[in-house]
């Protein structure tokens, strides 16, 4: 199988730290091993809580700070994670082979950590936040940004990447009434201007001679 076509190392561990957490999970909240309490104790350790950085006791020291990564690797049901881990693959393997994995790995990090960081400023403080999605708008960020940049090296126009903003700001707004506000808009954002931000920052400068 040609190299192409294959899944580059760096996505398949971020795709099993992601996997691997919502299945105990979901095997516990099944009663197939464990307790149904699980999720609810994995998320108290693990998900964004706002309100630890403001006046709640963290369960251990680093919390407050750990959760800026940690809730990027916790889910909030199979579907949820197949969803995510989806865009993963497909996205992952396009940049992937386009940056290399050190810089994908780079990008998804800090989208991450931009997600959270956005949630912290705009979200609801008495409310858990868990997926890899803020990280996946990074992504997203990160391929429109490089499309646009072609579109305007070739002299091509650039209304399919306006129109694919638009439809996700569109596909956040209908989620967000689905979910009854249950929506970590917030973290789509801030993982979303982080990988614009970092894909025209890192973009090869070229010499003036």
């Amino acid at each position: 199988m040609s190299n192409r076509s294959t899944i580059a190392p760096v996505t398949w561990v971020i795709l099993i730290l992601c996997t691997v957490p919502e299945l105990v999970l979901s095997g516990a909240d099944a009663g197939f091993w464990g307790s149904r309490g699980w999720r609810g104790t994995v998320y108290e350790y693990g998900a964004f809580w706002t309100d630890l950085l403001h006046d709640w006791p963290p369960h251990y020291p680093s919390q407050p700070w750990l959760m800026f990564a940690t809730y990027g690797f916790l889910h909030g049901g199979l579907m949820h994670l197949v969803m995510n881990m989806t865009v993963l693959v497909s996205l992952g393997h396009y940049l992937t082979m386009a940056m290399g994995q050190a810089r994908f790995l780079l990008l998804y990090t800090l989208s991450l950590l931009a997600g959270a960081a956005c949630f912290a400023v705009l979200g609801a403080p008495d409310a858990p936040m868990v997926g890899a999605s803020g990280a996946l708008f990074g992504l997203i960020g990160a391929y429109l940004t490089r499309e646009a940049l072609r579109r305007v090296r070739v002299g091509a126009a650039l209304k399919p990447v306006l129109n694919s903003v638009f439809a996700l700001i569109l596909l956040n707004i209908a989620l967000w009434y689905l979910l009854a506000g249950q929506l970590a808009w917030e973290a789509h954002l801030g993982g979303f201007v982080a990988g614009v931000a970092y894909t025209l920052l890192a973009r090869p400068r070229r010499s003036v001679g």
